[in-house]
């Protein structure tokens, strides 16, 4: 295949805005410079999120025909519990429409006024789900290096005088990759190490893998010693780390 041909063919278009710079400045001023506020129908290139912002293969459509909708016992439902069970080891599947849900039930569980949140880097509804229980959201990325393959972890040493001198610590978030933070990879080594520290004092780690697949890949790619691993395999290292 030519190197300047794309890999798929294009079965629909959508027409897009082209506003003049005056247009788009004159939209960030009406919006008092909050991007959510903008209008779709300004933007040109969507880069505000990466959730569900492209277009759908043809397999994706089709899955979306032949889904079973029943409003219990769907067939779709066993085979999403039957995957997340692979892969994470964990009996329980409780399905949520969107992360941000998830975050909310659990972290309004966990947290009360005063208490605090640990993470590599909160994402903005992970942050607004913690302060609106009143708790406090900690960052404790590593420091930043852009010759490091991995720069989304935690810093451990950090994590570790936090953990040791500060009893309101009750929950230690772990985003992969780490959004908040250029979309940086965390580490097999990073993981286990801030699970094995959070074991040690007894608070509850949280995976957010809402881009676990992408770490995976990244794992392997980054990591001499994991090259003849499969994505699959590594996601569920993460998850059992």
């Amino acid at each position: 295949m030519p190197a300047f041909m794309e890999p798929f063919r294009i079965k629909a278009v959508e027409p897009i805005p082209f506003p003049s710079v005056a247009g788009r400045e004159a939209a960030l001023t009406e919006a008092g410079y909050n991007i959510f506020r903008v209008p779709a129908r300004l933007i040109t290139i969507d880069l505000l999120t990466d959730s569900g912002t492209s277009a759908m293969s043809a397999a994706q459509w089709s899955a979306l025909l032949s889904g079973d909708e029943s409003y219990a016992g769907a067939r779709s439902f066993e085979r999403f519990e039957r995957v997340v069970r692979d892969l994470t080891g964990y009996p329980e599947v409780i399905p949520v429409h969107q992360g941000r849900a998830a975050e909310r039930i659990v972290l309004h569980e966990l947290l009360g006024e005063g208490d605090v949140s640990v993470s590599n880097t909160h994402f903005d509804s992970t942050r607004a789900s913690v302060e609106a229980a009143g708790a406090e959201a900690v960052d404790l990325p590593v420091e930043y290096d852009d010759t490091a393959p991995f720069g989304g972890g935690i810093d451990i040493e950090r994590l570790g005088r936090l953990l040791a001198g500060d009893a309101r610590v009750r929950c230690v978030v772990l985003t992969v990759t780490n959004n908040a933070n250029g979309g940086q990879p965390v580490s097999i080594g990073n993981a286990r190490a801030v699970r094995h520290m959070c074991d040690e004092h007894d608070v509850p780690f949280l995976l957010d893998a809402s881009r676990f697949a992408e770490n995976a890949y990244l794992v392997i790619s980054r990591s001499p010693d994991m090259t003849d691993r499969t994505p699959r395999e590594i996601a569920g290292e993460i998850w059992l780390s």
